[in-house]
Protein backbone atom coordinates (compact mmCIF):
# COMPACT_ATOMS: atom_id res chain seq x y z
CA UNK A 1 0.00 0.00 0.00
CA UNK A 2 1.21 3.44 -0.94
CA UNK A 3 0.62 6.99 0.01
CA UNK A 4 0.09 6.24 3.41
CA UNK A 5 1.38 9.60 4.14
CA UNK A 6 -0.01 11.60 1.14
CA UNK A 7 -0.37 14.96 1.47
CA UNK A 8 0.62 15.15 4.78
CA UNK A 9 3.63 17.06 6.58
CA UNK A 10 6.06 16.30 9.26
CA UNK A 11 9.05 17.40 11.33
CA UNK A 12 11.86 15.13 12.17
CA UNK A 13 14.55 15.85 14.73
CA UNK A 14 17.68 14.21 14.60
CA UNK A 15 17.22 13.65 10.75
CA UNK A 16 20.31 13.41 9.04
CA UNK A 17 21.22 9.87 9.69
CA UNK A 18 20.33 7.03 11.68
CA UNK A 19 16.79 6.34 12.66
CA UNK A 20 15.98 9.68 11.61
CA UNK A 21 17.32 9.93 8.02
CA UNK A 22 15.14 6.21 7.40
CA UNK A 23 11.96 7.69 8.69
CA UNK A 24 12.54 10.98 6.32
CA UNK A 25 12.95 7.95 3.22
CA UNK A 26 10.48 6.07 4.35
CA UNK A 27 7.70 9.06 5.00
CA UNK A 28 8.74 10.65 1.45
CA UNK A 29 7.94 7.10 -0.28
CA UNK A 30 4.49 7.07 1.41
CA UNK A 31 4.04 10.70 -0.11
CA UNK A 32 4.82 13.25 2.98
CA UNK A 33 6.90 16.32 2.70
CA UNK A 34 9.48 16.70 5.85
CA UNK A 35 11.72 18.83 7.49
CA UNK A 36 15.07 17.56 8.35
CA UNK A 37 16.46 18.84 11.57
CA UNK A 38 19.27 18.21 12.98
CA UNK A 39 22.37 19.50 14.59
CA UNK A 40 24.41 18.55 12.03
CA UNK A 41 23.92 21.43 9.52
CA UNK A 42 25.12 20.48 6.42
CA UNK A 43 24.35 16.82 6.63
CA UNK A 44 21.36 17.67 6.99
CA UNK A 45 21.30 20.16 3.95
CA UNK A 46 23.05 17.15 1.64
CA UNK A 47 20.54 14.62 2.73
CA UNK A 48 17.69 16.75 2.24
CA UNK A 49 18.96 17.88 -1.25
CA UNK A 50 18.44 13.79 -2.14
CA UNK A 51 15.05 14.19 -1.16
CA UNK A 52 14.15 16.79 -4.03
CA UNK A 53 11.34 19.03 -3.64
CA UNK A 54 10.01 16.77 -0.78
CA UNK A 55 12.56 18.25 2.13
CA UNK A 56 14.00 21.03 3.40
CA UNK A 57 17.02 21.27 6.35
CA UNK A 58 16.79 23.41 8.89
CA UNK A 59 19.57 23.55 11.94
CA UNK A 60 18.09 22.66 14.79
CA UNK A 61 19.76 21.76 18.83
CA UNK A 62 17.07 20.45 20.55
CA UNK A 63 17.95 21.51 23.62
CA UNK A 64 17.10 25.31 22.48
CA UNK A 65 13.40 26.13 22.47
CA UNK A 66 13.84 28.65 19.43
CA UNK A 67 15.17 26.25 17.14
CA UNK A 68 12.35 23.62 17.57
CA UNK A 69 9.92 26.52 16.90
CA UNK A 70 12.16 27.63 14.14
CA UNK A 71 11.74 23.95 12.78
CA UNK A 72 7.84 23.72 13.32
CA UNK A 73 7.59 26.66 11.84
CA UNK A 74 9.45 25.92 9.09
CA UNK A 75 7.51 23.14 8.19
CA UNK A 76 4.26 25.34 7.88
CA UNK A 77 5.50 28.40 6.19
CA UNK A 78 7.45 25.98 3.03
CA UNK A 79 4.49 23.13 3.45
CA UNK A 80 1.51 24.65 4.82
CA UNK A 81 0.59 22.56 7.85
CA UNK A 82 2.13 20.33 10.46
CA UNK A 83 0.90 16.65 10.35
CA UNK A 84 3.40 14.86 12.58
CA UNK A 85 6.08 15.37 14.66
CA UNK A 86 8.98 13.20 15.49
CA UNK A 87 11.20 13.76 17.92
CA UNK A 88 14.12 11.64 17.37
CA UNK A 89 17.18 13.51 17.88
CA UNK A 90 19.46 11.50 21.30
CA UNK A 91 22.64 10.71 22.14
CA UNK A 92 23.88 8.10 24.72
CA UNK A 93 24.83 10.77 26.95
CA UNK A 94 26.29 10.45 30.35
CA UNK A 95 28.39 6.69 30.71
CA UNK A 96 29.67 5.11 34.11
CA UNK A 97 28.57 4.62 37.80
CA UNK A 98 25.64 5.96 39.49
CA UNK A 99 28.37 7.44 42.25
CA UNK A 100 30.69 8.74 39.34
CA UNK A 101 28.33 10.08 36.87
CA UNK A 102 28.78 14.10 37.69
CA UNK A 103 25.69 16.54 37.61
CA UNK A 104 27.09 18.08 34.37
CA UNK A 105 27.23 15.12 32.34
CA UNK A 106 23.26 14.61 33.67
CA UNK A 107 22.18 17.90 32.44
CA UNK A 108 23.70 17.49 28.93
CA UNK A 109 22.16 13.85 28.63
CA UNK A 110 18.56 14.89 29.90
CA UNK A 111 18.64 18.53 28.16
CA UNK A 112 18.90 16.20 24.52
CA UNK A 113 16.76 13.38 25.59
CA UNK A 114 13.69 15.43 27.92
CA UNK A 115 13.81 19.07 27.22
CA UNK A 116 14.30 17.77 23.68
CA UNK A 117 11.24 15.66 23.37
CA UNK A 118 9.08 18.25 25.63
CA UNK A 119 10.36 21.04 23.54
CA UNK A 120 9.08 18.88 20.94
CA UNK A 121 5.57 18.20 21.55
CA UNK A 122 5.00 21.32 22.76
CA UNK A 123 5.85 23.25 19.35
CA UNK A 124 4.27 20.86 18.16
CA UNK A 125 0.94 21.03 20.00
CA UNK A 126 0.98 25.12 19.30
CA UNK A 127 0.07 24.16 15.48
CA UNK A 128 -1.37 21.37 15.93
CA UNK A 129 -4.02 22.45 18.29
CA UNK A 130 -6.30 25.15 15.99
CA UNK A 131 -6.13 22.43 13.32
CA UNK A 132 -7.80 19.70 15.66
CA UNK A 133 -5.25 16.95 14.18
CA UNK A 134 -2.17 15.67 13.90
CA UNK A 135 0.69 12.44 15.02
CA UNK A 136 3.45 13.12 17.77
CA UNK A 137 6.08 10.28 17.50
CA UNK A 138 8.82 10.23 20.31
CA UNK A 139 11.56 7.62 20.01
CA UNK A 140 11.57 6.16 23.68
CA UNK A 141 14.06 3.04 23.93
CA UNK A 142 13.93 -0.65 25.40
CA UNK A 143 15.79 1.23 28.20
CA UNK A 144 12.36 3.32 28.72
CA UNK A 145 10.69 -0.11 29.46
CA UNK A 146 13.37 -2.26 31.64
CA UNK A 147 16.23 -1.77 33.58
CA UNK A 148 19.87 -2.38 32.70
CA UNK A 149 19.68 -1.58 28.86
CA UNK A 150 21.41 1.42 28.72
CA UNK A 151 23.22 4.25 30.94
CA UNK A 152 21.43 5.63 34.25
CA UNK A 153 20.47 9.12 32.65
CA UNK A 154 19.70 7.71 29.27
CA UNK A 155 17.37 5.32 30.95
CA UNK A 156 15.94 8.03 33.66
CA UNK A 157 15.68 10.46 30.16
CA UNK A 158 13.62 7.28 28.41
CA UNK A 159 11.11 6.12 30.86
CA UNK A 160 10.06 10.02 31.19
CA UNK A 161 9.80 10.20 27.31
CA UNK A 162 7.28 7.09 28.35
CA UNK A 163 5.46 8.87 30.91
CA UNK A 164 5.34 12.25 29.01
CA UNK A 165 3.77 10.33 26.24
CA UNK A 166 0.72 9.30 28.11
CA UNK A 167 0.17 12.28 30.25
CA UNK A 168 0.17 14.53 27.17
CA UNK A 169 -1.86 11.85 25.05
CA UNK A 170 -4.20 12.40 27.72
CA UNK A 171 -4.48 16.01 27.07
CA UNK A 172 -4.71 15.97 23.56
CA UNK A 173 -6.73 13.55 22.52
CA UNK A 174 -9.80 15.70 23.47
CA UNK A 175 -8.28 17.67 20.45
CA UNK A 176 -7.56 14.48 17.70
CA UNK A 177 -4.35 14.73 18.21
CA UNK A 178 -2.38 11.40 18.81
CA UNK A 179 0.87 10.87 21.06
CA UNK A 180 2.65 7.70 21.03
CA UNK A 181 6.04 6.72 21.28
CA UNK A 182 8.57 3.67 19.52
CA UNK A 183 11.00 2.33 22.41
CA UNK A 184 13.75 0.54 19.60
CA UNK A 185 15.86 -2.12 20.38
CA UNK A 186 19.73 -2.12 19.31
CA UNK A 187 19.27 -0.54 15.78
CA UNK A 188 22.94 -0.04 14.18
CA UNK A 189 23.60 3.21 13.82
CA UNK A 190 26.54 5.51 13.95
CA UNK A 191 25.67 6.30 17.82
CA UNK A 192 25.32 2.52 18.15
CA UNK A 193 28.46 1.20 16.42
CA UNK A 194 30.42 4.20 18.25
CA UNK A 195 29.76 2.53 21.50
CA UNK A 196 29.58 -1.25 20.02
CA UNK A 197 32.97 -0.83 18.18
CA UNK A 198 34.19 2.61 18.80
CA UNK A 199 34.04 2.78 14.64
CA UNK A 200 30.84 4.65 13.77
CA UNK A 201 31.85 3.53 10.05
CA UNK A 202 31.43 -0.34 11.34
CA UNK A 203 28.00 -1.34 10.64
CA UNK A 204 29.01 -5.00 9.16
CA UNK A 205 30.53 -5.57 13.07
CA UNK A 206 27.76 -3.28 14.75
CA UNK A 207 25.03 -5.73 12.92
CA UNK A 208 26.86 -8.74 14.02
CA UNK A 209 27.02 -8.23 17.53
CA UNK A 210 23.36 -7.20 17.56
CA UNK A 211 22.13 -9.99 16.33
CA UNK A 212 24.54 -12.08 18.26
CA UNK A 213 22.57 -11.01 21.44
CA UNK A 214 19.04 -10.58 19.69
CA UNK A 215 16.22 -13.50 20.55
CA UNK A 216 15.38 -13.34 16.91
CA UNK A 217 18.92 -13.99 15.78
CA UNK A 218 18.85 -10.91 13.94
CA UNK A 219 19.94 -7.22 14.20
CA UNK A 220 17.52 -4.12 13.78
CA UNK A 221 17.79 -1.40 11.25
CA UNK A 222 16.78 2.22 10.93
CA UNK A 223 13.97 0.95 8.55
CA UNK A 224 12.78 -1.42 10.85
CA UNK A 225 11.85 1.68 13.47
CA UNK A 226 11.02 4.04 10.46
CA UNK A 227 8.36 1.41 9.79
CA UNK A 228 7.07 1.24 13.51
CA UNK A 229 6.78 5.07 13.42
CA UNK A 230 5.75 5.57 9.98
CA UNK A 231 2.39 3.45 10.87
CA UNK A 232 1.60 5.34 14.24
CA UNK A 233 1.75 8.68 12.12
CA UNK A 234 -0.80 7.37 9.35
CA UNK A 235 -4.29 7.14 9.36
CA UNK A 236 -4.07 3.00 9.96
CA UNK A 237 -3.56 4.15 13.61
CA UNK A 238 -6.29 6.26 14.27
CA UNK A 239 -7.12 4.42 17.04
CA UNK A 240 -3.78 4.20 19.11
CA UNK A 241 -2.72 7.24 21.40
CA UNK A 242 -0.72 7.10 24.58
CA UNK A 243 1.27 3.73 23.48
CA UNK A 244 4.93 2.92 23.49
CA UNK A 245 5.08 0.43 20.76
CA UNK A 246 8.66 -1.71 21.49
CA UNK A 247 10.33 -2.40 18.33
CA UNK A 248 13.27 -5.15 20.05
CA UNK A 249 12.93 -8.73 18.27
CA UNK A 250 11.76 -9.62 22.02
CA UNK A 251 14.96 -8.07 23.56
CA UNK A 252 12.72 -7.35 26.65
CA UNK A 253 11.63 -10.44 27.12
CA UNK A 254 14.09 -10.94 29.18
CA UNK A 255 17.02 -7.78 29.50
CA UNK A 256 20.80 -8.54 30.40
CA UNK A 257 22.92 -5.59 32.12
CA UNK A 258 24.34 -3.35 29.53
CA UNK A 259 27.80 -2.51 30.09
CA UNK A 260 27.45 1.01 30.90
CA UNK A 261 28.26 0.78 34.73
CA UNK A 262 31.75 0.40 34.75
CA UNK A 263 34.49 2.67 34.16
CA UNK A 264 33.05 6.65 33.77
CA UNK A 265 33.73 7.81 30.57
CA UNK A 266 33.05 11.04 28.15
CA UNK A 267 29.39 12.20 27.23
CA UNK A 268 28.62 9.85 24.09
CA UNK A 269 27.51 12.35 21.86
CA UNK A 270 26.37 12.59 18.05
CA UNK A 271 28.47 11.46 15.43
CA UNK A 272 30.93 9.95 17.07
CA UNK A 273 31.88 12.95 19.42
CA UNK A 274 32.81 12.90 22.86
CA UNK A 275 32.39 15.18 26.00
CA UNK A 276 29.85 17.52 27.59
Amino acid sequence: MAGRLEGKVAVITGAASGIGAGTAERFVEEGAKVVIADLQAEKAAAFAATLSNAAVSIACDVTREEDIAAAVDLAVSTFGQLDCMVNNAGIVGAVGSIADTSAEAYDATMNVLARGVFLGMKHAARVMLPRKSGAIVSLASTAGVIGGLGPHVYTMAKHGVVGLTKSVASELAASGIRVNAVAPGSTVTDMTSDVVTGDIEDKDATAAAIAEGSPLGIAGFPLDIANAILYLCSDEARYVTGHTLVVDAGQTTGGTAAAFHGQTADVVREAGRRGI
